[in-house]
C-alpha cells in the first residue's frame, strides 16, 4: 500500500509538472523557432597578383540557414509563429565559373611540317600541353598557315609560303581546341598564284570537319565579319577576328578572304556581336613583327575595340610576346608570341598560354603560362628561369605604354 500510494503521488507530481511545462510553452512567444541565422557569402574576389590572377574560390553550395530543434515534443500543444517574424534570407547563387584559353600563333609549316612528315605523328607538338588546352571550357588558337593538299609541302627551308597537311586539323582537335582565329596573313598560302583560294577554303573546311569553329574569314567580307557565338555555362561568348598585314588575304565584297582590320570594320563587327552575345571578345591580327611594345596603330585600335563594346581583346601576329594593358576596365593582351612555329631566335621560340576566368559575364582573373617551342614544333612549359624572362619582358612592355 505504501508503494502504491507513492506511485499515485509520483503520477500526480508528474502530471502537475507536465501541466506547468505546457503552460510555459504556450506563454512563451515562438518567434525564436523561426528566426534562423542567415549566412551570406562575400561575393567580392580577392586582390589578384600581376600576370597571375586566378578566379576566387567558388562559394559553397550549402549556404542555407538552419532552424533550432526543440528538445521536447508535445503533440497536444499548438505553437504559432510570431506574426512579426521574417523568413530567413536565401543566399544568391554564385554564377558559374568559365575558363577560356588562348594561344599564340600556330604555324605547322616549313620545318614543323617537315618533322611531322618524317615521324608521321601530327599530335606531338601538343602532347606536353594537351591537358592545359583540353582542361579549359573553351580553347581558342590563332592559325596562320594553310591545311590543304592543293600545295606540296616546302620542306625545312626559308620561305614565306606556309603550307601544311590537312591532318593538322585532326591534331588540333585531339589537343582540345574548339575555335581558331583565321583572320591571319598566311591563310591563303599556296605554292602557285592560282591555288590560294582553294587552299583557303580547304583550311576552313578541314577545321569544320573536325569540329573546330573558324572565325574571321569567309566567302566575302560580310561573312568574314560575322561573329561566332559559343554558349558555355549559359553565357553567350561572341568572338570576332579581323586582320591586317597582307592585302592578298583580305576579303572583298564578292571575293573570299579575311575580315579587314580597320576602325570602321572593328566597330561594326563588335556591334554585331554585342547584339547576340553576353561577352564580346575581339581577336585582332596586327602589329609589326619582332617588337614587344605595341605601336600607335595597335593601341588606337585597342581603344576603338573597347569603346565599341568589347569585353576582352586578345591580339596576335608579332611572333614575340607583347604588353598587357587595361583600358576603361577592359583587359587588352596585345600579343601572345609563338605557340607552334620553327623560328630560331630565342624570343621567337617563346610565348604564353592565356587562361582567362569568367564568373558569369564578369572577368575575374587571368593567368599567363609561359611556353617554349622547339624548331620541330614541340611545345614545352617553360622552365623557371625562362618563365621569369618571358614575364619580365611582358611587364617591361606593359610599363612602356602606361
Amino acid at each position: 500500500m505504501r508503494q502504491h500510494g507513492l506511485l499515485i503521488r509520483n503520477l500526480f507530481l508528474l502530471g502537475s509538472a507536465l501541466f506547468f511545462l505546457l503552460s510555459a510553452c504556450q506563454s512563451q512567444p515562438a518567434a525564436h523557432l523561426t528566426d534562423a541565422p542567415t549566412v551570406v557569402a562575400d561575393p567580392s574576389p580577392s586582390t589578384q597578383p600581376a600576370f597571375q590572377a586566378p578566379a576566387p574560390s567558388s562559394t559553397p553550395a550549402d549556404l542555407q540557414s538552419s532552424t533550432p530543434v526543440s528538445a521536447l515534443s508535445i503533440p497536444s500543444a499548438t505553437v504559432e509563429a510570431s506574426p512579426t517574424s521574417t523568413p530567413p534570407a536565401v543566399p544568391t547563387p554564385t554564377p558559374a565559373t568559365t575558363t577560356l584559353l588562348f594561344t599564340g600563333v600556330i604555324v605547322p609549316a616549313r620545318c614543323v611540317q617537315a618533322a611531322l612528315d618524317a615521324n608521321g605523328n601530327p599530335d606531338y607538338p601538343y602532347e606536353e600541353v594537351r591537358n592545359i588546352i583540353s582542361g579549359a571550357d573553351l580553347a581558342v588558337g590563332s592559325f596562320n598557315a594553310t591545311m590543304s593538299d592543293a600545295s606540296p609541302h616546302t620542306g625545312c627551308i626559308p620561305t614565306y609560303v606556309l603550307v601544311g597537311s590537312p591532318n593538322n586539323a585532326d591534331a588540333l582537335a585531339r589537343a582540345g581546341f574548339d575555335m581558331m582565329s583565321v583572320a591571319t596573313n598566311h591563310i591563303k598560302n599556296c605554292n602557285s598564284n592560282t591555288c590560294g583560294d582553294k587552299a583557303f577554303f580547304d583550311t576552313l573546311a578541314n577545321l569544320q570537319r573536325v569540329g573546330i569553329l573558324p572565325v574571321g574569314a569567309g566567302k566575302n567580307l560580310a561573312e568574314a565579319m560575322q561573329p561566332v557565338v559559343v554558349t558555355v555555362n549559359g553565357i553567350r561568348f561572341g568572338f570576332v577576328s579581323l586582320g591586317q598585314i597582307e592585302p592578298m588575304a583580305f576579303a572583298g565584297q564578292d571575293s573570299p578572304g579575311i575580315a579587314v582590320l580597320n576602325e570602321e570594320n572593328l566597330r561594326s563587327a563588335i556591334a554585331a556581336a554585342r547584339q547576340v552575345s553576353d561577352v564580346v571578345i575581339a581577336m585582332p591580327h596586327w602589329g609589326p613583327e619582332d617588337v614587344p611594345v605595341p605601336n600607335w596603330s595597335q593601341r588606337n585600335l585597342a581603344r576603338v575595340a573597347v569603346e565599341a563594346g568589347a569585353d576582352l581583346v586578345v591580339g596576335n601576329h608579332t611572333h614575340v610576346v607583347q604588353a598587357v594593358q587595361e583600358i576603361d576596365g577592359v583587359k587588352v593582351f596585345y600579343g601572345l608570341g609563338n605557340f607552334v612555329f620553327d623560328q630560331g631566335l630565342q624570343d621567337h621560340r617563346q610565348g604564353v598560354l592565356l587562361k582567362v576566368t569568367f564568373q558569369g559575364t564578369r572577368l575575374v582573373g587571368y593567368e599567363l603560362i609561359p611556353t617554349h617551342v622547339d624548331r620541330d614544333g614541340r611545345v614545352h612549359l617553360a622552365g623557371v628561369l625562362e618563365s621569369t624572362e618571358i614575364l619580365q619582358r611582358i611587364e617591361q612592355a606593359s610599363q612602356a605604354i602606361k
